[in-house]
């Protein structure tokens, strides 16, 4: 049984993914606002890291590069999480938004599951400073 829920969670970033949309669809929530105060730091704990590889490595990697056994099946690239030439251009909001909300609801690849059902809020904060730390960038 606990195979099967691993294969499952394996797969769960595996639906069907067109390439970006262009506009968000209607009713969907806009990116935060640039200049919207970014959320507060907090300490990356073991926990976060943990959580950060059960969830997001199987696209993003173990390290962040984007190459987690999932990316494979995408048709839109996962965000390689240790480039700075775009996460610096991303406040901390509109990250928790895209980790919170999924990308579709971003304006961005539907192939990013929206994890607010998954995870709290506080969780969610800690995953976008550890994506700091791996990037080596703050928000701008």
């Amino acid at each position: 049984m606990m195979a099967l829920s691993i294969v499952l969670m394996l797969m769960s970033g595996m639906w069907a993914c067109d390439p970006e949309p262009t506009s968000a669809p209607p009713g969907a929530s806009a990116p935060a606002e640039p200049g919207k105060p970014s959320v507060p730091a907090q300490p990356v704990t073991r926990q976060t890291r943990d959580t950060y590889q059960f969830y997001c490595a199987q696209c993003h990697g173990l390290k962040g590069k984007g190459d987690g056994i999932n990316a494979r099946f995408l048709t839109v690239p996962p965000r390689d999480h240790t480039k700075t030439d775009y996460l610096e251009t991303r406040s901390d909001a509109q990250l928790f938004d895209a980790i919170k909300l999924g990308g579709l609801a971003v304006g961005r690849a539907p192939c990013m599951p929206a994890w607010g059902h998954t995870f709290n809020d506080d969780t969610i904060r800690s995953l976008v400073r550890h994506i700091r730390e791996l990037c080596h960038c703050e928000a701008f």
